[in-house]
C-alpha cells in the first residue's frame, strides 16, 4: 500500500520506520533543508536521531508529490501537532484524497474543539476520516518494540483499511467507532501527566501518583461521557492505557513538564528545554474552560491549569488536592 505521512516529527518518523517493511511510505516535512538532509543521511537527526530510515521511506518537502503518492487506494496520515491540524486540513481541502487519519491529541486552544471536529469544520464529512491513538512513545515504535493502538472512526471501511495496513509485526491495531471517547482520553491524559510529574518531582511517593492517576481517569471519563463518548472506552488503550504510559514513562514530555514545575522552573524554560510540543500545556486552559461550561467536576485538571497559568505554587495546589474532603467513590 502507498502511505503518506504528513509531519516528519518524532512520531511521524517512527511510524514511517515501522511501516516501511510492508509499504511504500512517503514522509513529508515542511522544512526543505531538513528533509533533504534526512533523505541523504537516511536518518531524521532533527526529530528522531539515532534511528535509520529504511529504504521504503522517502523523505520530501514536496507537498504535491506526497499527497499524490497516496493515490485512490492508499492511506493519508497527518502527524502534525494539534495546532497544525487546522492549517493542514485547509491545505488538503482542494486535494483528491481517499481518506484522512490523524495522530494528534488535544483540544484546540481557542475553540475547544477535538481533532475530528476541526477536520469536519474545515473539510466537511465526505472524506472517510479517523483518529489513530493509544499508548505509544515514538522511540519505542522506531525500535520495533511492541505497541497497541486504536483506530477510531464512524467509517467501518476506513477502520478495516487501517487495521489491514498497520496490524502486524510489532504493531497491534484495534478499532472502535467511539471517536469522541478516544480523542478525549488522548487529550486529557496529557494534563494528568503534568500532575503526576509534579507529584513525583516533589517526592510525594507512589501512593500519591496512583491516587492522581485513578482519580484522573474518573475526570477523563466524566468529561468524555458529557461530550458523547462511551464510558467503556476509557478503560481501554486510549483511556487507561495511554494514561498509565504518559503518567509513568520517563519518555513522556508532559510528565517532564511536571517535573520541571516541581523544581521551580518557569514554564517557558521547561518548554524550551523540551524542544518538542507538550500538548498538555496547550490543552489545560481549554479543558478547564470546557469543564466549567459543561459543569463537569475536574479538580486535577483545574489544579494543573492553576499552576501553569495562574501562578499557583505546585506544592500548595497538589497538597490541597490530596487533602480534599472525603467523598463517595462513584466515578
Amino acid at each position: 500500500m502507498n502511505i503518506t505521512i504528513l509531519g516528519a516529527g518524532a512520531w511521524g518518523t517512527a511510524l514511517a520506520i515501522s511501516l516501511a517493511s510492508s509499504h511504500a511510505v512517503v514522509l513529508w516535512g515542511r522544512e526543505a533543508d531538513v528533509m533533504r538532509e534526512a533523505q541523504a543521511r537516511r536518518e531524521n537527526p532533527a526529530y528522531l536521531p539515532g534511528f535509520a530510515l529504511p529504504d521504503g521511506v522517502t523523505m520530501t518537502a514536496d507537498f504535491e508529490m506526497a499527497v499524490q503518492h497516496v493515490g485512490q487506494d492508499g492511506l493519508l496520515i497527518i502527524a502534525t501537532s494539534l495546532s497544525g491540524l487546522r492549517p493542514m486540513a485547509a491545505r488538503l481541502k482542494a486535494c483528491a484524497i481517499p481518506n484522512i487519519v490523524w495522530l494528534c491529541k488535544g483540544f484546540e486552544e481557542d475553540t475547544y474543539l477535538l481533532p475530528h471536529q476541526i477536520v469536519r469544520e474545515v473539510m466537511g464529512d465526505a472524506i472517510p476520516s479517523g483518529a489513530l491513538s493509544g499508548p505509544s512513545f515514538a522511540q519505542e515504535v522506531a525500535q520495533g518494540l511492541p505497541c497497541a493502538l486504536t483506530i477510531a472512526s464512524s467509517d467501518a471501511a476506513l477502520c478495516q483499511r487501517v487495521v489491514d495496513a498497520l496490524h502486524g509485526r510489532s504493531l497491534r491495531i484495534y478499532s472502535t467507532d467511539d471517536l469522541v471517547g478516544v480523542e478525549v482520553g488522548g487529550a486529557v491524559k496529557n494534563i494528568l501527566a503534568i500532575a503526576t510529574g509534579v507529584s513525583d518531582g516533589l517526592g510525594l511517593g507512589l501512593n500519591a501518583r496512583a491516587a492522581l492517576m485513578t482519580r484522573g481517569l474518573a475526570e477523563i471519563m466524566r468529561l468524555g461521557v458529557a461530550l458523547g463518548g462511551r464510558a467503556e472506552t476509557f478503560t481501554g488503550l486510549t483511556g487507561m492505557g495511554d494514561l498509565i504510559l504518559t503518567c509513568t514513562g520517563d519518555l513522556s514530555r508532559n510528565r517532564r513538564v511536571g517535573l520541571g514545575l516541581a523544581q521551580g522552573k518557569p514554564l517557558q524554560q521547561i518548554v524550551s528545554e523540551l524542544g518538542h510540543v507538550a500538548e498538555g500545556v496547550r490543552c489545560a486552559q481549554a479543558v478547564r474552560a470546557l469543564s466549567d461550561r459543561l459543569g463537569v467536576d475536574m479538580p486535577i485538571a483545574h489544579a494543573v491549569a492553576a499552576v501553569l497559568f495562574d501562578g499557583e505554587s505546585p506544592r500548595d495546589i497538589l497538597t490541597h488536592l490530596l487533602s480534599r474532603d472525603p467523598r463517595v467513590e462513584n466515578g
